[in-house]
């Protein structure tokens, strides 16, 4: 399983996964499920991957065949689209091809399970973030729901759903999403270090932040056992049941 989250800010979008797959508890590999295409000036996109791993990966070679091949106006790759929007119908689309070869066989076993995060910029529209289905259609984030989540997401989506503000400044957003990681983790085995974390700037039309956060990162230590230490001493504080 694997755990990827995205926010939305008016400042930018702060992107975060995990790297560990397990295929049974005596299988655990790493594999990265942050993916990113940078065109300085021009376009910045992220794509955060989830579900079999086979189907995420094909689907992003196929992006990648797509800007390798000889450019041909009438077949569109992710440096030649318009927007953001043509951006995730063009992952749809690879989706869908995909699931045409690999689904039949997989629906008779493990079921053709996968899920995307994609945001970024084009242009001079704003940033934008997509949720992509297995089926290859997709949900945008809104003002009200700036963040999107995808794999095991139910253990970080509390301090999400009670912080969360499309105002919070790009390092107060990494930290939440940190926090949902370590809730996360505490939790649920499937998931674990290390975590790619990347924040894009609104307006940069470049990506210059990335960063893999790993068991021994201090500033994750830190911030894990602040969290637990502020998490016990409200407890304390606060008014006790009557019994």
């Amino acid at each position: 399983m694997t755990y990827a989250v995205a926010l939305r800010l008016d400042q930018g979008i702060v992107f975060a996964a995990d790297t560990r797959t397990n295929a049974g508890v005596d299988n655990i590999s790493r594999f990265r499920k942050l993916h990113y295409w940078n065109k300085p000036g021009d376009r910045s996109l992220v794509l955060l991957t989830a579900g079999n791993l086979a189907v995420t990966q094909s689907v992003v070679s196929v992006l990648n065949e797509q800007l390798e091949a000889e450019p041909d106006p009438k077949r569109p790759t992710l440096f030649t689209v318009s927007s953001m929007y043509r951006a995730a119908r063009l992952i749809g689309s690879a989706v869908r091809d995909i699931r045409d070869v690999d689904g039949p066989a997989l629906e008779a076993s493990a079921g053709f399970a996968a899920s995307f995060i994609l945001g970024g910029q084009i242009g001079n529209e704003p940033p934008r973030l997509f949720q992509i289905y297995a089926e290859g259609n997709f949900i945008e984030a809104t003002d009200d729901t700036p963040y999107l989540q995808i794999g095991e997401h139910k253990y970080g989506k509390p301090i999400l759903d009670r912080v969360t503000q499309s105002s919070m400044r790009l390092g107060e957003a990494a930290k939440l999403i940190l926090l949902s990681f370590d809730s996360t983790m505490r939790s649920n085995l499937s998931v674990g270090m290390p975590i790619d974390l990347l924040v894009y700037e609104t307006g940069s039309l470049d990506i210059r932040q990335v960063r893999r956060i790993d068991n021994d990162d201090e500033y994750f230590r830190r911030l894990s056992k602040a969290w637990s230490d502020a998490l016990r001493g409200s407890v304390e504080r606060m008014e006790e049941f009557q019994v």
